[in-house]
């Protein structure tokens, strides 16, 4: 059966699939990624994995992988399938597309950024199926974006397009690792949730799903911390709006498994904003944590799809 390798590197874990032409998962397999052992061990752990994944395919499917999408946190050249820098796996400028292309017996190999990969699988098959344009969210340890446009997501002239996280709403705020001051992703992110929660109510190993659980039994401490980050979020949400102007705006990360507890006060707070713009469908995100490798999957697809089609062409 024709399959391709899917493969997500998180900071701690590594999820992969070998998956279907229909987007069907055949096989499934989680690592640990091994971060405490080295950057080089991470690779190698990489290239490990996949190799056992062909492994398998071979043997359970009848054939190796005919191609590999590979998603990967930081900063990702995927036009010469370069992972140039992550600091949570302590990497610079690793050529990974052309290892594994090594490792895997010379298929074609696809490398994309976790998050622009994991929107591309919810714009495509996920929330935001059937819109030709969507923003999707993730609200997690920091906040990202990814833009999609006709089925695929942008990545911008130099990778950094849909870095929503450092738009600045609170000039002059809180200090922010990237340099500035006042950043979203200081205010609205889970994390940040989770920093004002523990300070409120003087429980240092608090976080933000305590949060939620306080906001939903009426403590004023938490509806107060929670308003916070959601008008945070509404300020930058619509400032991103204004210049993509998304017909459908999707919200991921462990912050929107709170539910309605976060999109009811987010819906409300971005419709009081808005002028002239339009307000897009705000929606939760579908896939969960499935998202980045359903979406290597995807991008594995698209190179064979491309190859397909020139082949035929005159």
């Amino acid at each position: 059966m024709r399959h391709v390798i899917a493969l997500d590197v998180g900071g701690t874990g590594m999820k992969a699939a070998l998956v279907g032409a229909s987007g069907e998962l055949l096989h499934q397999a989680r690592r640990a990624t091994g971060r405490e052992r080295g950057p080089d061990a991470v690779v190698e752990g990489i290239l490990g994995f996949a190799a056992d994944l062909r492994a398998y395919g071979a043997e359970h499917l009848g054939e190796p992988a005919s191609a590999a999408g590979v998603a990967v946190p930081g900063i990702v050249d995927a036009e010469h399938g370069i992972a140039a820098y992550a600091a949570n796996l302590g990497w610079r400028d690793v050529p990974l597309r052309a290892l594994l292309t090594e490792r895997l017996g010379g298929v074609p190999v696809a490398l994309g950024h976790d998050v622009r990969t994991g929107g591309l699988a919810e714009g495509r098959i996920g929330a935001g199926r059937g819109a030709d344009r969507f923003l999707f969210v993730p609200l997690g340890t920091g906040i990202a974006g990814a833009i999609g446009i006709a089925g695929r997501v942008e990545a911008g002239a130099h990778g950094f397009a849909g870095e929503i996280g450092h738009i600045v709403v609170r000039p002059g705020g809180t200090p922010c690792p990237c340099g500035q001051h006042g950043c979203l992703e200081r205010y609205a992110s889970a994390a940040a949730v989770s920093e004002a929660w523990a300070a409120a109510c003087g429980d240092p190993d608090a976080d933000a799903a305590d949060c939620a659980k306080a906001v939903r039994s009426g403590d004023p401490r938490a509806v107060q911390v929670w308003q916070n980050a959601v008008d945070a979020l509404a300020d930058g949400l619509v400032t991103a709006l204004t210049l993509l102007d998304p017909r459908t705006l999707i919200i991921g990360g462990g912050l929107a498994e709170a539910g309605e507890t976060l999109f009811t006060p987010l819906r409300d707070a971005v419709r009081r904003r808005i002028t002239f713009q339009k307000l897009p469908t705000i929606v939760p995100a579908a896939l969960g944590d499935t998202a980045g490798c359903l979406g290597a999957g995807l991008l594995a697809w698209d190179l064979l799809d491309t190859t397909d089609r020139t082949e035929v062409t005159p």
